[in-house]
């Protein structure tokens, strides 16, 4: 049985080393032959094989473990987790300027806002919490056009408590939460996925109910790595779509 062997990587100076390399061992770790032992290189021997330093190699280490494909152990070493395989989420990077530039445009009307129990669905992101202030907003392209989306964000309390309504109204909740309330946003998480339109969302939308939309949830994280925002935007199906491009 052979070790378990990385695949080389060319660096690009443009992104974070840690996001490269933990690319790449993702990649591998997923594309491994089912034989394969699942045990990892030393920290030492990957920092070589990429050309990083130790310390790059344990950020994209932890970024893998937190994932849950790999599990570490003092004295024993690095582990690939036997229940890794294919399928797991894309995770791309990217800006905050550019989340901000995706979210933005139209004319927006705020539906409501006030506190609102911490959901079962909320409750991995704000363990800390009980309540949340939830903001929910439509958006159209024009003022009297047809309906692109709708979203509901939900802000911790005593962030939400500097929320100016106004600035709401023309900007996404990223850019108030950074440039209103003074929020240093250090990254944002982002899940994509297709769904069927559920009763609000077809009558908020103007669709027919369980007519496919985009379910976009952006999760956004502050420098001490506390969740500030959760964001949940439904898309038209009809009017969006994905579109991705990755500089080779």
């Amino acid at each position: 049985m052979t070790a378990f062997a990385p695949d080389s990587l060319v660096l690009n100076r443009k992104l974070p080393l840690w996001y490269q390399v933990s690319q790449s061992l993702r990649a591998s770790i997923l594309g491994r032959h089912p034989e394969e032992p699942l045990r990892l290189p030393t920290e030492d021997r990957l920092a070589e094989h990429y050309g990083v330093s130790v310390l790059t190699m344990r950020q994209a280490l932890k970024e893998l473990e937190n994932e849950g494909l790999i599990s570490r152990h003092r004295r024993r070493g690095t582990f690939i987790e036997p229940a890794a395989q294919r399928g797991a989420p894309v995770r791309l990077l990217g800006s905050v300027d550019a989340i901000v530039a995706q979210q933005s445009g139209g004319s927006s009307t705020l539906l409501g806002h006030g506190p609102a129990p911490v959901s079962a669905e909320l409750a991995e992101h704000f363990p800390d919490l009980a309540e949340v202030v939830e903001y929910r907003r439509l958006r159209r392209e024009e003022p009297d056009g047809e309906p692109t989306n709708w979203a509901e964000n939900a802000v911790r309390p005593e962030l939400a408590e500097r929320v100016d309504l106004g600035a709401l109204a023309r900007w996404p909740m990223t850019k108030v939460l950074r440039d209103v309330v003074g929020v240093r946003i250090s990254r944002i998480t982002d899940t994509v996925e297709a769904r069927l339109a559920d009763p609000e969302t077809a009558r908020l939308l103007e669709v027919p109910l369980l007519s496919p939309i985009l379910h976009y949830t952006g999760v956004s994280y502050d420098e001490t790595g506390r969740v500030v925002d959760v964001a949940r935007i439904r898309y038209r199906g009809d009017r969006f779509s994905f579109t991705v491009t990755l500089e080779a």
